[in-house]
């Protein structure tokens, strides 16, 4: 046989056992998944709330018109530290201090109307006095005469002229005490009209001072809504009067923050919290849990749901107040924030992450540990629905990896931390259990034969041409 026959025979048999080695390779491999793996430690896990909202004073006010008349003029500017009592700003006082000037020059006429009817009063009262004085001479010569006429030592006439003199003087006491009535009188109704003038002063006093506005509370001017010329306007009834300013008192500072309801029942008073804020970067604030609110808001409109009638479905939030322990320097009302509310700890507990969670149906286990297929869907542990009937059906695991397979063990699980969930059971440190990828997970099948490649993912060329 010459050479290149045994050349092209050797060849072909090289390639028909290369075939089969390949084929043999392909079909041990068929079946095979490559999943990435890491070790159940024990590390402490922190459960975290985030809730975003604004920066805001523990104290502050909003000054509000509370006169009729035009600005004159604003002490104060935006960003000022003002006492509690500096006055703010001025409006137009012409007309009220007119009123309270001709006010009090009515009060100073009362006054002297009062002096006058407490004269006359005092008058009257001692020509009473006088009155009774002579009645009591008349009457006691009125008995005289009786007496003497009885014993025929007077004459009819005089007899007669002394009881004339005795009528005379009951006549002019009655008519005393009536002027003494009369005259106090007079004092009483001077005394009302200087109280209703007093009053109408305090009246005319309340509106020129409400010209001048002070500060209800110490703090920072950090909102000026209104301009020299302007026309204050007050509140009337259930219409507010007009915005002038905002007061804040910075000293305390807090971060109100509103919490999902799904997390609302996690948060308590005194917890801890790290708060962010947009305008500080790279900075994190610490702080406590001061105020849980107990009534619901709704997200889109902002209203307490006892502030509306319908029936809404609408996502609901809860107003948390974090105070924060040493607030930087500069702060303002409205800066966004974000806050990270630390609703549980454990210390050196068995964790794993989170993606590892799992969720696979009775049937399915079933059916893998007969050694047949299953047909039903998987999940992972994160979509994992509220039906009640479905929920029934579920188990949580993870896949442990064991003699090249991923075995489902069920777990009981704990606190949830960021990344990582502590296992109460079904684990031990040290196992080697599969965390991804995302798509192997979806679909893995208990029992199923795996390889283990741990090595770093290549980056997508989609990713990296854009």
């Amino acid at each position: 046989m010459k050479t290149w026959k045994k050349v092209l025979i050797g060849a072909g048999a090289v390639v028909v056992i290369g075939g089969v080695v390949l084929f043999s390779i392909y079909q041990s491999n068929k079946d095979v998944v490559k999943v990435q793996t890491g070790k159940v430690a024990r590390q402490d896990l922190t459960s975290i709330v985030s809730a975003s909202g604004e920066i805001r004073p523990k104290e502050y006010t909003n000054v509000l018109g509370q006169g009729f008349g035009k600005i004159t003029q604003i002490v104060v500017k935006e960003g000022d530290h003002v006492n509690r009592g500096d006055v703010l700003l001025r409006l137009e006082s012409v007309q009220p201090e007119a009123d309270v000037a001709a006010q009090r020059a009515s009060i100073d006429s009362s006054q002297a109307g009062v002096q006058a009817a407490q004269a006359n009063f005092k008058m009257a009262q001692a020509t009473l006095q006088q009155r009774q004085a002579d009645l009591e001479k008349a009457k006691f010569d009125w008995g005289r005469s009786q007496a003497l006429y009885k014993d025929q030592l007077i004459a009819k006439q005089e007899y007669d002229a002394s009881k004339s003199t005795y009528d005379a003087a009951v006549a002019a006491v009655a008519s005393a005490r009536a002027q003494v009535q009369q005259n106090k009188a007079a004092v009483d109704q001077v005394d009302a009209n200087l109280a209703q003038n007093r009053a109408v002063l305090t009246h005319q006093t309340d509106v020129l001072s409400k010209t001048v506005y002070e500060a209800p509370i110490a703090g920072i001017v950090t909102y000026i809504a209104i301009r020299v010329g302007e026309n204050v306007v007050p509140g009337i009834q259930n219409s507010e009067g007009s915005y002038l300013m905002t007061i804040s008192d910075m000293s305390t500072v807090t971060a109100e923050v509103k919490v999902d309801e799904t997390d609302i029942t996690a948060v308590r008073l005194g917890q801890p919290a790290d708060v962010t804020i947009d305008a500080i970067p790279n900075k994190t604030f610490t702080g406590k849990i001061t105020q849980v609110g107990d009534q619901a808001i709704l997200r889109t409109s902002g209203l307490a749901t006892t502030q509306t009638e319908a029936n809404s479905q609408e996502a609901r939030d809860f107003k948390v107040i974090v105070t924060l322990e040493n607030p930087p320097e500069g702060l303002r009302p409205g800066l966004s924030s974000t806050a990270k509310i630390q609703t549980a700890h454990k210390s050196n507990v068995l964790a794993i992450p989170i993606q590892a969670l799992a969720i696979r149906s009775k049937q399915e286990l079933a059916q893998a540990a007969s050694g047949k297929q299953a047909d039903a869907s998987v999940t992972l542990a994160a979509a994992k629905t509220d039906s009640s009937d479905s929920a029934k059906d579920e188990v949580q695991g993870v896949f442990v990896v064991r003699n090249g397979k991923a075995v489902y063990v069920p777990v009981q699980t704990g606190v949830t931390g960021v990344t990582d969930i502590e296992i109460t059971s079904g684990l031990q440190a040290g196992d080697e259990i599969i965390t991804g990828s995302y798509s192997v997970l979806r679909t893995l099948k208990p029992n199923a034969r795996i390889k283990v490649d741990n090595s770093a993912p290549k980056p997508d060329a989609s990713a990296t041409a854009s």
